[in-house]
Parts: structure tokens; sequence; C-alpha cells
């Protein structure tokens, strides 16, 4: 029998255009992921010594990265509980939320007393912020990405999609460049001193302007249809499961999906930009400025190519873009750390550069990819699930993985083997999962997409 539920009443309805919704999207991503990176630079650079001091740099170091870890170890419970609500009241709101927990967090850390002053209580309020950050991150990513894939149209999905993706490296960009900035004015010692809580102060600034545009955007008209439905069926007196309940009941194969399609991309970013500034400085013994400025480089190709494999991800497919990245990157991992040893900041700059490229390929898809793997019902809620459970088994342990390796072994050649295996994980991983180029978002994840008028029949939704 045909749905005859009512869609959402026309006051509900979008406006404005995706451009509009992309744009609100990629500012706000763009502020919360420069919190987010703005402490692991400042993790390798300022907080081994300020907030753990110790008598070796790279021990001051690894405990730094364990911290910022622990923000990593939050994202799960933030993806939990911003995506129950945000699949039961709405994507916006709970970006507005997200956003101002990580800029109040952020802000706060640019207030706090070193451990010189306050002694233990410094680096325990350092990592309560920081847990703090790693919740409001878990809901972002899910709800940033499902609001402008659920306003975009079928054919340009990945396009549109990747945009919000853009924002990692915006923020990383706009925070390696406020820290390479004052590196470059500053002496070490005002640096030191106070010139570091430039870059978490000024965050106070972007999160009013990211506001300011984010609360000006619409509801995602696909949930606002879901969400009409999901009420009358209510009023018949059909029960609803909790969307993380209904998710791992009918959708475990997909958040397993997801995890492996982040698992090479988060390794591989995080050893790329985090772990980078630790070799970088303490191993090879350069100035933080050449890290920083090669990181800096990279970032700015990196945000432009992004939503240029989103967009040749509409025509190949998701599947073989990502493999692109991810095959690429498991053979660039030996090469990178072979440029790095070079000492040549030009060497190093297209080291940087290239893996950023390839991570790219991965990266770019991956918001369509992710958001057309679950329903509507669900989707935030899988998402986040898939995506932040990714960030605690590979992201938040490669800077101390990497760290580790490079104190044990005295050279990059092991963190080039695990960057590797990564890379393959993540090869299998989609080698495995069925297309999802031109799914309809509004149908069931179980039912195929159907023909394209601009290609051929795309085969039907992941069930790995």
């Amino acid at each position: 029998m045909p749905d005859r539920t009512p869609a959402a009443p026309p006051a509900e309805r979008p406006s404005g255009g995706i451009a509009r919704i992309v744009g609100a999207s990629l500012i706000g991503t763009t502020v919360e992921w420069y919190d987010f990176f703005l402490y692991g630079s400042a993790a390798a650079l300022v907080f081994n010594t300020l907030f753990f001091p110790t008598g070796d740099p790279l021990t001051g170091t690894l405990i730094a990265f364990v911290t910022y870890a622990i923000g990593f170890a939050a994202r799960p419970i933030g993806g939990i509980v911003f995506g129950h609500f945000g699949d039961r009241i709405g994507r916006k709101k709970l970006l507005v939320l997200s956003l101002l927990l990580m800029g109040g967090a952020t802000f706060a850390m640019g207030l706090l007393p070193t451990y010189d002053t306050i002694g233990v209580a410094a680096p325990v309020l350092l990592t309560v912020l920081r847990l703090i950050q790693g919740f409001a991150l878990g809901g972002e990513w899910g709800g940033a990405v499902l609001i402008v894939s659920e306003h975009g149209g079928d054919k340009h999905r990945g396009f549109w999609a990747s945009w919000p993706q853009a924002g990692a490296p915006g923020g990383n960009l706009l925070a390696t460049g406020v820290l390479a900035l004052l590196a470059a004015v500053q002496s070490e010692a005002a640096f030191l001193s106070w010139g570091w809580r430039v870059p978490f102060l000024l965050s106070g600034v972007l999160v009013v302007i990211g506001l300011w545009i984010r609360v000006s955007v619409s509801e995602s008209p696909v949930f606002l249809e879901a969400q009409a439905r999901a009420q009358a069926e209510a009023a018949r007196g059909v029960k609803d499961r909790p969307p993380v309940v209904e998710v791992f009941r009918t959708g475990w194969r997909e958040v397993l999906g997801a995890i492996g399609t982040r698992f090479g991309e988060n390794i591989s970013y995080y050893v790329l930009t985090s772990f980078l500034l630790v070799y970088v400085t303490t191993h090879l013994g350069l100035p933080k400025s050449t890290a920083l400025n090669a990181v800096l480089i990279g970032s700015a190709v990196h945000f432009v190519t992004i939503p240029l494999w989103g967009a040749l991800s509409d025509r190949l497919g998701r599947r073989p873009v990502t493999l692109i990245g991810s095959v690429g990157m498991a053979a660039w991992a030996f090469a990178f750390f072979a440029l790095l040893d070079t000492g040549s900041f030009a060497v190093i700059t297209l080291a940087v550069t290239v893996g950023l490229l390839l991570h790219g390929a991965m990266y770019g898809p991956q918001a369509a990819f992710v958001s057309e793997m679950f329903d509507t019902r669900v989707r935030y809620s899988g998402a986040s699930m898939g995506s932040q459970l990714a960030s605690i088994v590979a992201g938040a342990l490669a800077p101390i993985i990497a760290v580790e390796l490079l104190r044990d072994h005295g050279s990059g050649t092991p963190v080039a083997l695990y960057l590797s295996a990564a890379a393959i994980v993540t090869t299998l991983t989609v080698a495995v999962l069925k297309e999802t180029r031109g799914r309809d978002l509004t149908r069931s994840a179980a039912v195929a997409p159907g023909p394209r008028r601009d290609s051929a029949p795309v085969a039907g939704a992941p069930r790995a």
C-alpha cells in the first residue's frame, strides 16, 4: 500500500539553495576542526613542556598525546548522544550545540594556568576540556555531512557532501597558520610564555561567526518527511526503537563497513599532520617552522582537492575513488619518511602534499559513501557511530603508536609499516562493500538505487 503520510508542512520546508547549506556546514566544521587540531599541534609543540614537563622530550610529548587521545575516547559518546537526538529532533539544533561546546572548551584552554602555576591541576583541567572537545566533535561530523547530503540531490551528492569534509584541512590550515605566524614573529620564550594562548582565545571569535551562519540554515527536508512519517506511525501505536538500538540491531554491518572505510584514512591523516610535527622537530632536529609551513602548504592543496575527489566519485563511484587513495597511501607511506629524512623543506613539503592528496581521495567521497549506507531514521546515529568508533581504534592511537615506534626504533620505517598496514585495511574493507552512488536517501537502504540517467545502473546499498 503506498505511503499516504503527509510530508512536512510547507512552513518547515527548507529555504535557500544548496550552496547556502554547504557554506554553513563548511564554516561550522572548519571552526570545530580548528579547535580540535589546535590541541594536536599544541600537544606536539607546547603542552609537552608547559603541562606535562619531564626530563625526556619524547616522553613529555607521549603524555601530551595521551590526553589528545582521550578526546577521541569521548567522541563515540558524543556520537551516540548527538545521533539519538539528531535522529529524533533534527540535525540543525544539534549542530548549533556542538559548535557552542567545542568553542567554549577551546576558549577556556587559552585561559588555563600552566603546571608551574597550579601544579597537577593544570593537566587535569586540560584533560577535562579535551573530553568536552571530543564529545562535541563526536556529534559534529555526522550532522554536518548529513544535512548537506539530505539537502542535495542524488546526482551530485558526492561533490556537495565533500565540502564539509574540506572543513578538516580548512581547520588544520587555520590552526597551523596561526601557530606558524606566531612562531615566526615571536621568540621561543614569548611563544611559550603567552603566544600559544592567542590561537585558543581566537576560537571565541570564530564560534560567534560560525553560529551566526549556522543558525540561518533550514532543517533537512529528508529528515522532516521521515519525522512526519514516524509521528503518524506513533499515532497508530507503532513502537519506535531508539535509533542507536536500531542501528546495532539492523545496521551493524554498515557500522563495521564505515569503521573499515575510515580506518586507513584516519590513521594516515594524524600521522601526516600531528606526528609529522614531532618527527621533524624532535627526531630530525629541524625548526618547528619547517614542519608547520609544510603542513600549511599541504593543507591548502588538501582543502582545494577534497571537493574534486567528491565530484569524481559522482562519476566513477565511491569505491573506485576511495581505493585510489587507500592503495596509493599503502605505497606512499615508505616514500613519505624517506623524503622527510632528507631534511629539505621543499622535499618535506612534497611528501606532505602528496600524502594529503591521497588522503583526500579517501576522505572526499566518504561523507556521501557513509551517509548512503543508512536509512534516514538512524542515519545520524549510524554515521556518527561508524565514524567515531573508527576514531578510537585509528586516529586516537595513531600519534601515540607512531611516537612509541619512533622512540623504540629510532627511525620512521616502523611507522611507515604501520601506516601502510592501516591503508591496506581500508582497501580490503572497501573492496567487499557494494557501491552506493545514486541511492535515493528517502528510500530504505535495503532498496537498490535505480538506474541513473547519466550512467549505467548502480549496485545496491552496502551489505558487507
